[in-house]
């Protein structure tokens, strides 16, 4: 899911366990370390799946002593946590577990500005959050959330607890939350990405924890049978074949972790939109496409195709050589794509009426962006193809993205000591069918 267009506004309404694996404490090292399920959303043209959406979430705990769980995607691309409220009832929150701050000795109803709601209130403030081609509306409680599990009788906070205002989703729209397995999502946006600081899930964490490691790391597995992770209060070096490279967060005020685009070239070719310097490249663990400006995806496309000899039934796209493409960052960190991490899986083959020729075609696979008031009009996004090559660290006090190859396992290994996770709708082994066009 693209949250990285989330857009805010406040509306006035009648109103003036076992899946998070606890690590040393060491500055070196992470407090806790979230494994992520997987699911795999088919996208359909003319009756056929073309390619697949991946989604990745993991579990948080709300409310002390009794804890009710969620699941939600850990978005750098947004600043809120939302979750189903037990007051919504329509067909998509019923999908999801919804949360009852009936249950919870620690939930607080408040309006936007933070003050308390009477209990006989009959008028609440609400928010509306717009996430790409979805929309969610709700009320605020302010909550406790721990990233692990704890048994009522020792629920006390820790080290990875933190209060902070919460959405609760009275509506949710069926694109795409009816779609997707996870109950909601929970932002990692800089702080001024939020409504208000004490949205910001790690902004909290930050100033009211004492970490020593005021950053998390976020690793995405290539193969579905060992799980991505995040890790919060440092990064996870097992993770890493080489040294993490830092780049500055570009305009940090905008409250995304943007990073000055000094140029993207295609096979030694360099785009010329961003001869000016004036580009942006966003780190969108939400997004699971790259993102390039509408103005220059057709060049881009045009650069990344691959003819395909001897025309063969069957190919996995991933696996044919094409040209590397390169994002050249400040302090001298470049990020480095090939054929494995931009290629659509599914082939193109085109047959021409005329001649009664084919030919069978490699694409790229990229996300439009459209020129935003918010983002500019030569943004690039770099989401799951660049994370799952890259293991990324997101420094939360020195305001900048530490980049380093990830140590990729093997398609169906399972290392001892993996904790367990969910892949759903995987796509069969087999390779991909190509698409037929005709002209």
């Amino acid at each position: 899911m693209a949250a990285l267009t989330s857009m805010i506004s406040l509306i006035f309404l009648n109103l003036a366990t076992t899946q998070v694996a606890a690590l040393a404490t060491p500055s070196s090292q992470p407090i806790v370390t979230i494994p992520l399920d997987k699911q795999y959303v088919p996208v359909v043209r003319n009756e056929k799946i073309v390619s697949y959406k991946t989604a990745y979430f993991g579990k948080i705990n709300l409310g002390l002593p009794r804890q009710q769980t969620f699941t939600v995607v850990f978005d750098t691309g947004s600043a809120h946590l939302f979750v189903p409220s037990g007051n919504c009832h329509t067909e998509t929150c019923l999908r999801h577990r919804r949360y009852f701050s009936n249950q919870s000795g620690t939930a607080l109803a408040i309006d936007h500005h933070g003050n308390e709601v009477k209990k006989n209130a009959t008028r609440r403030d609400q928010v509306n959050i717009a996430f790409g081609t979805g929309e969610v509306t709700g009320e605020f409680v302010r909550e406790t959330l721990c990233l692990n599990s704890r048994q009522p009788e020792t629920a006390a906070p820790g080290q990875d607890c933190v209060e902070l205002r919460v959405i609760l989703a009275s509506q949710m729209t069926k694109e795409p939350f009816n779609t997707f397995e996870f109950d909601g999502v929970l932002g990692l946006g800089l702080a001024s990405l939020a409504v208000d600081p004490e949205f910001s899930f790690f902004g909290q964490m930050s100033k009211l924890n004492n970490l020593k490691e005021q950053s998390f790391g976020y690793f995405l597995s290539k193969v579905d049978s060992v799980p991505s992770e995040i890790s919060f209060g440092g990064h996870d070096a097992r993770r890493l074949a080489t040294p993490l490279q830092w780049a500055p967060v570009h305009r940090p005020e905008m409250g995304y972790w943007q990073l000055k685009l000094l140029s993207v070239s295609i096979g030694g070719e360099r785009l010329p939109l961003c001869d000016e310097g004036d580009c942006v490249a966003i780190a969108d663990t939400g997004t699971s496409l790259l993102g390039a400006p509408r103005t220059v995806a057709q060049r881009m496309h045009w650069l990344l195709a691959r003819k395909v000899p001897h025309n063969p039934d069957e190919i996995d796209c991933r696996t044919f050589p094409g040209p590397e493409m390169i994002f050249e960052l400040e302090a001298g960190v470049n990020i480095t794509l090939g054929a494995p991490e931009y290629s659509r899986a599914t082939g193109m083959r085109v047959l021409n009426n005329k001649t009664n020729s084919s030919q069978l075609i490699c694409r790229a696979s990229l996300l439009p962006v459209d020129d935003g008031e918010v983002l500019g009009p030569k943004a690039f996004i770099l989401g799951e193809p660049a994370l799952r090559k890259y293991y990324t660290a997101y420094d939360w006090k020195r305001q900048r993205i530490g980049f380093g190859i990830s140590i990729q396992p093997e398609e169906g290994e399972v290392p001892e000591g993996e904790p367990r996770h969910t892949v759903y709708g995987a796509p069969p082994n087999e390779p991909p069918t190509p698409t037929v066009v005709q002209v």
